[in-house]
């Protein structure tokens, strides 16, 4: 994994970008999962090592949890502790031997981050950063593939092509 680390404040996330926040509205849980999707496939791409951190303080006795959600990581954090505090812990931790940049639009924490030799990424900032990604990977992958339909035929050596021809034409020798 690269030593490049991207810590992301979840619900700042959420309720900054508008699908995201709509779906929040309806159902959180959906929201979180879907902002996990974007930042797994994002990850994948970019090859960072992803911190997802949600607030977890005010929940009674919450311990924290730490969940491995395919190739990245999602933190709760625990009673009393803000997403905020855990990251920036984390980067006080890690900015001296990592790059990290942190992905929040709370104007103290951006302030905070920068003082700890931090990059920060606005929440405009992080979704364009993914919609130019996504668009990297969507060309690059149609790149790959042939225009042409890829027909069954198109590949087989000529003499099993002629053979099955008059199979289908119902030719005999």
């Amino acid at each position: 994994m690269s030593s490049d680390y991207l810590l992301v404040d979840g619900y700042n996330i959420i309720f900054a970008w508008p699908d995201l926040k709509e779906l929040a509205e309806v159902n959180m849980d959906s929201a979180r999962i879907k902002l996990q999707d974007i930042l797994c496939n994002y990850q994948g791409y970019k090859k960072c090592n992803v911190v997802l951190v949600f607030d977890g303080y005010k929940v009674k006795g919450n311990p924290g949890t730490v969940i491995k959600y395919h190739n990245i990581h999602v933190i709760f954090t625990k009673e009393a502790e803000t997403a905020d505090q855990y990251i920036e812990k984390v980067s006080q931790q890690i900015g001296r031997q990592y790059q990290v940049r942190v992905a929040t639009s709370d104007k103290l924490e951006q302030i905070i981050i920068l003082g700890k030799g931090c990059t920060r990424l606005s929440a405009r900032d992080l979704k364009k950063e993914i919609e130019e990604t996504n668009s990297e990977i969507q060309k690059e992958h149609l790149e790959r593939i042939p225009s042409k339909k890829n027909r069954l035929f198109d590949n087989v050596d000529p003499e099993l092509y002629a053979y099955l021809e008059k199979i289908r034409l119902n030719q005999k020798d």
